[in-house]
C-alpha cells in the first residue's frame, strides 16, 4: 500500500477534550504516585516510539497533546507521520524533555497511538486486498462511544474513507425504520418529504423484490445486506448506476476481493472501528 498523501490533521478542539479526559481518568486524584517517588525533579529525558509489528501509523496528534498537556516542556520530533505503514523496530518519533512528565503521559499516548494505527492497519489490509478495482473501503457507526471523530480519521489513514458522521448528516432506513414505517414504500416517501435539499437517503435491503420497490422511489444509496456474491451482481446489474451500491455483511480481507468484483461501489466494515487489534508500539527510554 502507498502512504496517505496530505493527511489533514483534526483540529487541536476536537482532539483535545478526547486527551484530557483521558489523563484526567490516568491520574485520578492522587497524580502519579510511582513516577513521583522514583524519579528525580528536573531528570531530563530522550525516548524513541518504536513499532513492534507491521501497521500503519495514526494517532500521532493525540500523543504530542497528551504529553504536551502534562508538560508543555516535553517535545517531540516525528520521523514517521500518520498513514505512513511501519516495520518492526522502525522509530516513529524521539521525545524529550522532563522525563517525569514523558512517564506519566507514555500509556495514555501509547493507548491512543496503538488503538488508532491498528484501526489504520486493518483498514489498510482490506484496501490493499480490493486494489484495482473501482469499490472504497467505507467505516460504520460502529465506533467507540467518544473517539468517533479519531476513529473515522485513523480509517482515513489507512487509505479507507468514511460513511456517516452520525445520525443528523443523512438518512440511513435500515430494516428496524421499514418495519415501523410499513414497509419500504412508506419509509422512502415519509425520508423524502423529511429530507433537506443536501441531505441523502439511502436503504437497506436483503433482496432483489426489495430493491426493485425501492429503486421506484429513487433513494441515493442502496445498502446490500448479507446477500450472495451471485445476488450482490444481480443488484447492481439492476441498479444499473440509477443509485450508489454498498454492500455489509461479512467482510474481510479475504471475502472483499471477490464482493468488489460484484461492481459494488463501497464496501463498509464494522469491525474496522470496533475490533481491529491493537498495533504494538513502545515507547524506549535512550540512554
Amino acid at each position: 500500500m502507498s502512504e496517505v498523501a496530505a493527511l489533514a490533521p483534526l483540529p487541536r478542539v476536537m482532539t483535545e477534550p478526547v486527551v484530557h479526559a483521558a489523563l484526567l481518568e490516568d491520574l485520578g486524584l492522587a497524580g502519579d504516585l510511582t513516577t513521583e517517588a522514583t524519579v528525580p525533579v528536573g531528570l531530563m529525558a530522550r525516548a524513541a516510539l518504536v513499532a513492534h509489528e507491521e501497521g500503519v501509523i495514526a494517532g500521532l496528534d493525540a500523543v504530542r497533546l497528551a504529553f504536551e498537556l502534562i508538560d508543555p516542556a516535553i517535545e517531540m520530533k516525528i520521523d514517521r507521520p500518520d498513514g505512513a505503514r511501519v516495520t518492526p523496530g522502525e522509530t516513529i518519533a524521539h521525545i524529550a524533555g522532563p522525563a517525569r512528565g514523558i512517564l506519566t503521559a507514555e500509556r495514555v499516548a501509547l493507548n491512543f497511538l496503538g488503538h488508532l494505527s491498528g484501526i489504520a492497519s486493518a483498514t489498510a489490509s482490506i484496501v490493499a486486498a480490493i486494489e484495482g478495482t473501482k469499490t472504497k473501503i467505507v467505516c460504520t457507526r460502529k465506533t467507540t462511544p467518544g473517539l468517533r471523530a479519531l476513529e473515522k480519521y485513523a480509517v482515513r489513514a489507512g487509505g479507507g474513507s468514511n460513511h456517516r458522521f452520525g445520525l443528523d448528516d443523512a438518512m440511513l432506513i435500515k430494516d428496524n425504520h421499514i418495519a415501523a414505517a410499513g414497509g419500504i414504500t412508506s419509509a422512502i416517501r415519509r425520508a423524502r418529504r423529511r429530507a433537506g435539499h443536501l441531505v441523502k437517503i439511502e436503504i437497506e435491503v436483503e433482496d432483489l423484490a426489495q430493491l426493485e420497490e425501492a429503486l421506484r422511489e429513487g433513494p441515493d444509496a442502496v445498502l446490500l445486506d448479507n446477500m450472495t456474491l451471485e445476488m450482490l451482481a444481480k443488484a447492481v446489474a439492476l441498479v444499473g448506476g440509477r443509485a450508489i451500491t454498498e454492500a455489509s455483511g461479512r467482510v474481510t480481507p479475504q471475502a472483499a476481493p471477490a464482493i468488489a468484483a460484484t461492481g459494488v461501489n463501497l464496501l463498509s466494515v464494522g469491525w474496522l472501528t470496533h475490533s481491529a487489534p491493537v498495533l504494538d508500539i513502545g515507547l524506549d527510554f535512550e540512554a
